[in-house]
């Protein structure tokens, strides 16, 4: 495992932040499935989105690339891959990938991942791909990784999905769901978590030339048979990333400005721009330039976010929370428990650490900032975004230590040499087992 020491940094500068892991894998999973040629401009190849490429290879998409621009081209049924999928650490890919393999023309797909995706849930989409005529199980019939799908194609109808764990699910059945035999009525039972995402992979299909109905609370959706073309799709920045270098702007800037960023397509963690207005925190957005700076503050104010549509802000809110004159209250990421690992759970054993007070909910955190952070060993426990956002927090400690810096090339494999060139003071530490 590989370690970081974290000195007391003040940070400034500009820095464009990577492509969105999440429009990375929409682009290539429905380029993928369309006729004809797409170029993918300004593409995330980082772990998570060179699973999808992986995967998509294997079921006999053509894939190559040139930097950070992919040219694929897709098919709209592929033949039974020659070898287990191994989705590595991404719940996206597998749970997209899932759905697209039920168009395999006949012959069984077999997924899998490693230790952490195995143990993330998978049973409501065995469940609703059951209700659409498709043969999905588990292999240690637990609802999880490895999983087998039958091929044979979508026979359609109404499906019923649960929405309380992922919208991932969702995504799947409305990227794959226009192949199917017969239209699909996809209809979702519970709360809808992290629905800015499902609309991420609407505005995706649209443009591969795919529109389909749906309800405006997202709750209900129809698929007609539907045919994606090659386009060119040009992905931005990813708001996600951005988030985490914003907070490192308030909490040890100096001065810093996020380049690059997209406005014209919907993200969930743009709203971090909102929070960070309501914290008190100072903040510039230039949306015709794609830039928003922000500027350092000795003191936040507290208060209370619900962050039900966007659990990848979960642990920036928590390190922002360092800062603040008052308590913070997180709620409404029970899902997040669900992510690469039980975040809310690691957040406020690491926290503490740093001599903060956190009290633990089903759904959420509440943070009390202490007078000043004391110096850490803290764990990240192989979850990119907690490596990051303890790195950060770090920051303001005279002296820490935040053990899985290899985490980060799920999503920001530059994240350690970016930090530095922004006056950071990281230095890596001898391996440890």
């Amino acid at each position: 495992m590989v370690s970081i020491q974290v000195k007391n940094s003040t940070i400034n500068g500009s820095i464009r932040c990577p492509s969105s892991k999440s429009y990375s894998h929409r682009a290539v999973a429905i380029a993928s499935l369309a006729e004809g040629t797409s170029v993918i401009s300004n593409a995330l190849l980082a772990r998570d989105t060179l699973a999808t490429i992986s995967l998509c290879k294997a079921l006999g998409a053509e894939i190559s690339h040139e930097g950070e621009r992919l040219y694929i081209s897709g098919r709209a049924s592929f033949d039974a891959p020659d070898n287990i999928l191994n989705a590595e650490n991404s719940g996206t890919t597998i749970r997209i990938m899932t759905v697209m393999c039920s168009l395999v023309k006949e012959g069984f797909t077999v997924l899998t991942g490693d230790e952490s995706l195995r143990k993330r849930p998978m049973q409501p989409i065995i469940d609703a791909l059951s209700q659409l005529g498709v043969r999905c199980f588990s292999t240690r019939m637990n609802g999880m990784a490895p999983l087998v799908v039958r091929g044979g194609g979508i026979k359609g109808g109404v499906s019923v999905i649960d929405g309380t764990v992922s919208s991932q699910f969702i995504s799947g059945i409305l990227i794959s769901g226009i192949y199917a035999n017969s239209p699909i009525t996809l209809k979702i039972k519970g709360e809808l978590v992290s629905k800015p995402y499902i609309e991420s992979t609407i505005a995706s299909m649209k443009r591969f030339g795919v529109s389909i109905e749906y309800e405006k609370n997202l709750l209900q959706y129809h698929i007609n048979n539907s045919r994606y073309y090659g386009t060119k799709f040009e992905v931005p920045s990813d708001f996600s990333t951005a988030a985490l270098v914003l907070a490192a702007g308030i909490i040890a800037g100096g001065k810093l400005t996020v380049r690059g960023l997209d406005f014209k397509l919907p993200q969930a963690d743009s709203r971090v721009i909102e929070i960070i207005k309501d914290m008190g925190g100072w903040i510039r957005v230039d949306r015709q330039r794609g830039e928003v700076t922000v500027q350092g503050t000795d003191r936040l104010d507290g208060g209370d976010f619900c962050l039900n549509d966007a659990p990848d802000l979960l642990p920036v809110v928590s390190i922002l929370a360092l800062k603040a004159r008052s308590a913070v209250r997180i709620s409404g990421v029970a899902h997040a428990r669900l992510k690469e690992t039980d975040r809310i759970a690691n957040i406020a054993s690491e926290l503490s650490k740093f001599g903060a007070t956190v009290k633990e909910f089903k759904d959420g955190l509440l943070i009390k900032a202490p007078k000043s952070c004391k110096g850490a060993s803290v764990e990240a426990f192989n979850d990119h975004r907690l490596f990051m956002a303890f790195t950060i927090a770090a920051m303001l400690t005279p002296r820490s230590v935040v053990a899985g810096a290899e985490s980060v090339d799920v999503s920001y494999p530059n994240f350690v040499d970016d930090m530095k060139k922004l006056g950071a003071l990281l230095e890596n530490m001898p391996d440890r087992e």
